[in-house]
């Protein structure tokens, strides 16, 4: 699994990793240039030429032909043969006679290719490459022990155990140090990668405030029964207009259209509940119910009338079609939250509130009007009624309902007017509806 969330950083990180190559050769290649090493000049040279030809190959690989993790372990296993055959060098060439004595050049090139492998992040290659390592160390002190001591069991035992063994066992905690680093940073990874993922879905729904409340304090998304003000957005003729319009003209009229709704619900706190077609449903009050929901709502409202006559306005001086749009609000009880169907899993709310909204905005067409909004509502408003050409209508009845609704309206031709032309009735609104 590989992070997309920081290029930046894999690719200093592979930086990283071509400069300690570049310094475990020099290593390398200095200490065959200024000797000490006789008796294993030759092995040295191999050494050498090897690990510059593995590095030039690991190198191109990564850059040419990036994601092929075999190839990644099929370099590591090389290194680790590699430091495997500089350790043999000095510690199994040497006569029998003769005590061995590893070098600082082979203690330095091992734990080096350890941190060059560590570098890469995953777990999987440090333990193969100091797997590798340790199991061919300890396999030739073990039978480095054995040529040099033959006079009984407690003097092989400790001509085993001495002061290369400790180096050994001080590579084997290195290692396992640099593969909790590893697997801290795999989880941290993965977990990065869920909130990311979750983050993203959120804001499919949410404005970006909400998903950070959301993300900090962990609120659970199951269904629960709460208060909520709806609103419903359709646009007019628009099916007409689909029929005959070009697919990249539709698209983008759909597209300007859904960003201008969306935003301007966001902006109020909204929530956007889901996209069918040319319609939006938003709900105020979702995840968390809110004091000023309705108010918020109807700001919301009041604010895309006027977005959307004017967008309506630009595309028609520009040669774009003139869609007018209608909009319902209601407030009531809605069940809400994430609806877990198997296969999909919906963030939605349902109940009579949302059918009533859905009813108010097709009613908006009937009364030629942008807005229509139930008494529920005007009655959830804290501040006072916003002042419009504000038009009442009682006992409306609603298709699918048994008890009508009164509602208030702005008829299409005051629209324009809206922003403050008639103030509004001082009435007493009841939520009965």
């Amino acid at each position: 699994m590989t992070s997309s969330l920081h290029p930046q950083w894999d690719f200093a990180r592979e930086m990283r990793s071509i400069v300690l190559r570049f310094v475990a050769f020099s290593i390398l290649l200095a200490n065959l240039l200024l000797g000490g090493n006789e008796g294993a000049e030759q092995m040295h040279w191999i050494v050498v030429a090897s690990y510059l030809a593995i590095s030039v190959a690991s190198v191109a690989t990564a850059r040419f032909l990036p994601g092929r993790s075999w190839l990644k372990t099929f370099f590591v296993v090389l290194d680790a043969l590699l430091v495997a055959l500089l350790l043999s060098a000095h510690i199994l060439a040497g006569p029998v006679t003769e005590n061995h004595n590893l070098t600082t050049t082979s203690l330095v090139v091992a734990f080096i290719l350890l941190v060059h492998v560590g570098l890469k992040l995953e777990r999987r290659l440090v333990l193969i490459f100091s797997g590798i390592v340790l199991t061919a160390w300890v396999a030739m002190l073990a039978t480095t022990a054995a040529r040099h001591q033959a006079a009984g069991t407690w003097s092989l035992i400790g001509s085993f155990f001495n002061q290369d063994l400790g180096l050994t066992v001080s590579f084997g905690f290195t290692a396992f140090a640099i593969y909790l680093l590893a697997r801290d940073h795999d989880r941290t990874r993965k977990e990065a990668l869920k909130a990311d993922q979750r983050r993203q879905n959120l804001s499919r729904f949410f404005s970006p405030l909400v998903v950070s409340a959301l993300q900090e304090k962990g609120d659970v998304l199951g269904l629960e029964r709460r208060d909520a003000a709806i609103m419903f957005v359709d646009l007019r003729d628009f099916t007409r207009f689909s029929e005959t319009a070009p697919a990249p003209e539709l698209a983008f009229v759909l597209a300007e259209y859904r960003q201008l709704v969306s935003q301007t619900i966001f902006e109020h706190g909204g929530t956007v509940d889901k996209f069918i077609g040319d319609g939006v449903m938003a709900v105020f009050g979702q995840p968390r119910p809110m004091d000023d929901d309705a108010d918020r709502a109807m700001a919301c409202a009041l604010d895309l009338v006027d977005a959307l006559n004017d967008w309506k306005n630009h595309n028609a001086r520009n040669g774009h079609p003139a869609l007018d749009a209608g909009i319902g609000l209601h407030y009531g009880k809605v069940v809400g939250g994430v609806l877990d169907s198997g296969c999909h899993s919906e963030f939605t709310v349902i109940g009579d509130a949302v059918n009533v909204a859905q009813r108010l905005e097709s009613l908006s067409k009937t009364l030629d009007a942008p807005l229509v909004v139930s008494a529920a509502l005007m009655a959830r408003l804290g501040a006072s009624v916003p002042s419009a050409n504000w038009q009442a209508q009682n006992d409306v009845s609603l298709p699918g309902r048994r008890l009508p609704v009164d509602v208030w309206y702005l008829p299409r031709e005051a629209e324009a007017k809206q922003g403050g032309s008639a103030a509004a009735p001082d009435i007493a609104f009841s939520s009965g509806a």
